[in-house]
């Protein structure tokens, strides 16, 4: 496809108020269809046992690094496509195009290698009970070997979502997510004649639907993204190029990261009083997803908005795109603190609980919930940081809420003796990382906002 010449965007044109429903409820929608699957996932394989749902427990760091390592290459992607289009530089938008394909080759091929060689040292450091360890490995191998569908279904998607085309991303994830869901049964039990393989099922179902939506989000980028043009000499890395995704990118990836040794670290704590608490506090994870995962949905229209506005110098349309983001993280993060206040043995019921299960999910619900009005704060701010190339700032915030606040406070918590206590780090963490992202907010403001205004 030769090169064109860029019409106005409407990222830059749209009223913000209306852009952002028109960039963000697809994304939220889709968000919810995968959460809604993962939480599938868990109530399927919580009919076989709780050393199954132990097992999806203790895979889920590696799962959060891939996505984290896929999610970080492709908003880095995204923000440096959404600012060349807004500078109408075509040239560094194929660039980043083509970088990012590489980049995620790259990275699938490092993950098959964990897929193979790594899984089952790293489930045997965690557990001593078989069924959690071999059920364990089966089900994580899957997911790293096959790790390719994740990995070109978020970079595809997020080409689409640079441009505004944020449509297609919802018809592909919810494509993969109901898939994943119409498959957990089948190959979990063994239905309409195919062979019970239990936790590996859940894996299976689930690259399936991720390879699916794969493929449709590349066709979906070929046949109705013209602003993103693809080409062979697109596809030789360029160091300024990498350097310009990775500088968004890589605080994203660490990040996630983060978050992976947050989960591990949590699980060995956990993991010292009972199995059940480890299960109690992935279950917990997915049914926080359900609030967590939209809240993304508006992070990542806020940054593609952002970092288009901000290439063409408009910083009226930055400011009030991150009003807005403020005002819907905050109202749709009370509403998951007010379910999971009201409702928790209406949750945990979805997943055939034992009574001692009951007993602790209910309390982890709602002391972990009071964290949730200040993360809708921090999370909507923190687009900015971002969109405006200043990456670090979101490290540094999430390295407060999830490893140099959370653990340490968690482990001295956890020396109470009481499981129920350890749940309070949360909120503490959360209260660290609020002050923090509005100091690095106030900051940037000022060194690249304002200077907008005032030109």
């Amino acid at each position: 496809m030769g090169t064109t010449t860029l019409q106005e965007n409407k990222m830059g044109v749209m009223p913000v108020g209306k852009l952002m429903i028109n960039m963000a409820l697809p994304m939220i929608i889709s968000m919810l269809v995968q959460a809604l699957y993962n939480v599938v996932d868990s109530i399927y394989v919580a009919q076989v046992s709780e050393s199954a749902v132990t097992a999806l427990s203790l895979a889920f760091p590696v799962q959060n690094l891939q996505i984290g390592f896929a999610t970080g290459i492709g908003v880095g992607v995204n923000s440096l496509l959404s600012k060349s289009l807004g500078q109408k530089n075509q040239e560094e938008a194929n660039r980043a195009a083509g970088n990012g394909i590489v980049l995620m080759a790259i990275v699938t091929v490092l993950f098959m290698l964990f897929g193979i060689f790594g899984v089952r040292p790293y489930y045997e450091m965690q557990s001593t009970v078989t069924e959690t360890v071999e059920g364990g490995i089966a089900y994580t191998r899957i997911c790293c070997v096959v790790t390719v569908g994740i990995f070109m279904e978020i970079l595809g998607e997020r080409l689409l979502q640079s441009t505004g085309r944020t449509i297609y991303t919802m018809i592909t994830q919810s494509t993969g997510a109901i898939i994943n869901i119409i498959l957990d049964p089948i190959l979990i039990f063994g239905w309409l004649g195919f062979p019970r393989m239990g936790v590996a099922g859940a894996a299976a179902a689930t690259v399936f639907g991720q390879c699916v939506a794969a493929i449709m989000a590349l066709y979906f980028n070929h046949k109705y993204n013209p602003e993103v043009q693809f080409a062979k000499k697109y596809l030789k890395l360029e160091k300024r190029t990498v350097f310009n995704i990775m500088t968004v990118g890589f605080p994203s990836i660490v990040m996630n990261g983060i978050g992976s040794v947050m989960n591990f670290g949590m699980n060995q704590i956990l993991q010292g009083f009972t199995e059940t608490a480890t299960s109690v506090f992935g279950i917990y994870f997915k049914l926080q997803s359900f609030f967590f995962m939209p809240l993304f949905g508006i992070n990542n229209a806020t940054i593609s908005i952002i970092a288009y506005n901000y290439g063409a110098q408009k910083p009226k349309r930055i400011t009030g795109t991150l009003k807005i983001a403020c005002a819907g993280a905050l109202a749709l993060m009370m509403t998951g603190f007010l379910v999971f206040q009201f409702a928790p043995d209406l949750l945990l019921g979805l997943f055939n609980p034992s009574p001692t299960f009951l007993q602790i999910g209910r309390s982890a619900l709602r002391i972990i919930s009071w964290s949730f009005p200040i993360a809708a704060i921090c999370i909507a701010l923190s687009a900015s940081f971002q969109a405006l190339g200043n990456g670090s700032y979101s490290t540094i915030v999430s390295l407060c809420r999830q490893m140099l606040v959370l653990l340490p406070v968690a482990y001295l918590l956890s020396l109470t003796g009481e499981v129920n206590n350890v749940w309070l780090s949360y909120p503490i963490a959360e209260i660290v990382s609020g002050a923090a992202t509005l100091f690095f907010f106030r900051r940037i403001y000022r060194q690249k906002i304002q200077p907008l205004f005032e030109k």
